[in-house]
């Protein structure tokens, strides 16, 4: 059983990994020329982002239904790999809990054997068993030590892989992934309230039925259905319902966007030591850069925390070829620009009017 579970885990391991979740195509376009209107193009890949599609920084190419970048199998888990990665996710931790039971029942046995009841004391005796003078497997004081560690490390495994098993179980029933999640069907919900509109926005690759979810990512022929360009859609939705949404929090991105200029020199480390104690142990979570910020360069600031914040460095496209800086920054490094440049309005006026 042992073999098994580890054949079983490692084979999944490795096709997540070296499978790839599939990318799109470089300079891929939609078959109608005039569905180029509903999606974004990708200046990296000189081509437009498919429905369901998410540029991965680390990969530098445009991933198919991507869900995260995971940096244990060095890839992105999107289209083609996600069935085997989430398979992993179930093995590992039933193969753990197996080895973590022989681990237990090992540890006991040969204690009971060593246990010694006296009067007064309990002795324990790791030279020999009492009970049993030929044991199967020599068992001493390093093998328990070692069974211990491994016992640990099985129980640890189980407990975090199972709750990214979970996670993930919970999301793809939905058909919905993370980065879906987090960048589009959050921001979706936020824009909506922000500017009560009234509209509902609805998750156009979620078919209402648990199993038929399921069954776009597990087949029996280990191949995901569709070509991870074209999806089907749930009735009332457009096949761009997504994208649409992605383009008009694009254009909010725009509107509630805060002009800043940098008044302190900040070189892009993760953790400033220069910028202060909070500054240091608040540093944002994430694998998004940061970006390194000369005193009176401007920032076109997007989100922000206590002591934080998000946003798109101002450059010179002529100068620097059209490259974006986008990243993290301390917040007491900038100040903000009272008065736009461009069009000498109050950046910060009234949101919903503009």
């Amino acid at each position: 059983m042992l073999l098994n579970w580890t054949v079983m885990i490692l084979y999944n391991y490795f096709s997540a990994m070296f499978v790839g979740p599939g990318y799109v195509p470089l300079g891929w376009t939609p078959e109608k020329s005039q569905d180029c209107m509903y999606l974004q193009y990708c200046k990296v890949c000189q081509s437009y982002k498919a429905p369901r599609s998410h540029h991965c920084r680390k990969c530098n190419r445009c991933v198919m239904k991507m869900d995260h970048h995971c940096p244990w199998i060095n890839n992105c888990c999107g289209y083609q790999n996600h069935a085997s990665f989430t398979l992993f996710l179930l093995l590992a931790p039933l193969g753990c809990i197996h080895a973590s039971f022989i681990f237990v029942m090992t540890m006991y046995t040969q204690l009971y054997n060593r246990i010694s009841f006296g009067w007064s004391s309990v002795k324990i005796d790791m030279s020999a068993a009492k009970r049993d003078p030929r044991p199967i497997i020599p068992f001493g004081l390093s093998a328990f030590a070692a069974s211990l560690f491994a016992l640990g490390l099985a129980l640890g495994t189980t407990i975090a892989v199972g709750m990214l098993f979970i996670i993930q179980v919970s999301l793809w029933l939905l058909v919905c992934f993370y980065v879906l999640y987090f960048l589009i069907i959050f921001q979706a919900k936020d824009r909506i309230q922000y500017y009560q509109t009234g509209e509902t926005f609805i998750f156009p690759y979620d078919t209402g039925s648990k199993w038929k979810n399921f069954k776009q990512v597990f087949t029996w022929s280990g191949i995901p259905e569709g070509d991870g360009l074209d999806w089907p859609v749930r009735n009332g939705c457009h096949q761009y319902s997504l994208t649409i949404e992605q383009l008009k929090q694009k254009a909010d991105k725009r509107v509630r966007s805060v002009r800043y200029r940098a008044v302190e020199d900040y070189s892009g480390v993760c953790c400033p030591v220069t910028k202060g104690v909070k500054t240091f142990f608040t540093t944002p979570c994430t694998e998004e850069p940061r970006i390194a910020l000369s005193k009176g360069d401007l920032i076109l600031a997007t989100r922000g925390l206590k002591h934080w914040m998000y946003g798109e460095k101002i450059l010179d496209s002529a100068a620097d070829g059209g490259i974006r800086e986008r990243g993290w920054f301390p917040r007491k490094c900038v100040e903000k620009c009272q008065y736009d440049s461009e069009t000498d309005q109050p950046v910060d006026g009234e949101k919903k009017n503009r």
